[in-house]
């Protein structure tokens, strides 16, 4: 198993060019070739979703199947709290005014809390602090004129595709996922009790949903 941050997220380097749904895609494409990995089973919740799909889209022999949700995708776009304001702010400059430390710690108290897993949360802070989350939202504020191309994809995309996310999203609402398994032609979803960090809030499920889909899931849907 590899995991990655993709380029600007987590603690991972990244530049501005490389910081958008597209050009992850390709950057994901270049990597499996650089590493070796063959066509893989690609895990992309919350922005990992934009990327992977843009991935299938464009090198659809580099990936096996897809696990994705819990992103913002759908056009027109749908996103609630601070993920809106994010991309609908006038400028990176009012982004980068924000408190990023509040409003990350904020978000990732459900799925990591403070109190209980202080080591995962202070990671999620700390990944986000001294200006890098408004270099990461330069990814989400992509989504006005790239899920536009994106929703013109989506039909032409057979790579299997599991959509798993937390029903009760507030950042990215369920419509999106639903919104994906209407338009693509070989999926399945699963809504779990959980908002937006649904693999942190429901891990064992999350968890067995993959494993079951990569050990032989995915072919109900290739099969279809």
């Amino acid at each position: 198993m590899v995991a990655i941050d993709l380029p600007g997220f987590g603690h991972s380097d990244g530049r501005p060019e490389l910081i958008a749904p597209d050009a992850s895609g390709a950057f994901l494409a270049r990597l499996i070739d650089e590493w070796g990995l063959g066509a893989p089973h690609v895990v992309g919740p919350d922005v990992g979703t934009a990327a992977a799909l843009f991935l299938a889209a464009r090198a659809p022999e580099r990936v096996a199947s897809l696990t994705v949700g819990g992103g913002a995708v759908s056009f027109p776009i749908e996103a609630g709290g601070a993920l809106k304001d994010t991309i609908e702010a006038p400028s990176l400059d009012a982004v980068r005014a924000q408190d990023a430390r509040t409003n990350i710690g904020y978000a990732v108290e459900l799925g990591a809390a403070s109190y209980s897993e202080p080591e995962v949360h202070a990671d999620y802070v700390s990944a986000y602090d001294l200006g890098r989350f408004a270099e990461s939202a330069r990814f989400v504020r992509h989504h006005p004129e790239q899920n536009v191309v994106l929703r013109d994809l989506l039909p032409t995309i057979t790579t299997p595709t599991q959509i798993v996310a937390g029903g009760d999203d507030d950042l990215a609402p369920w419509s999106n996922n639903q919104y994906l398994d209407d338009l693509l032609p070989n999926s399945e979803i699963h809504p779990l009790d959980a908002g937006h960090f649904a693999w942190e809030q429901r891990p064992e499920e999350y968890g067995s949903l993959v494993a079951d889909w990569v050990t032989g899931g995915y072919r109900r849907v290739a099969a279809n």
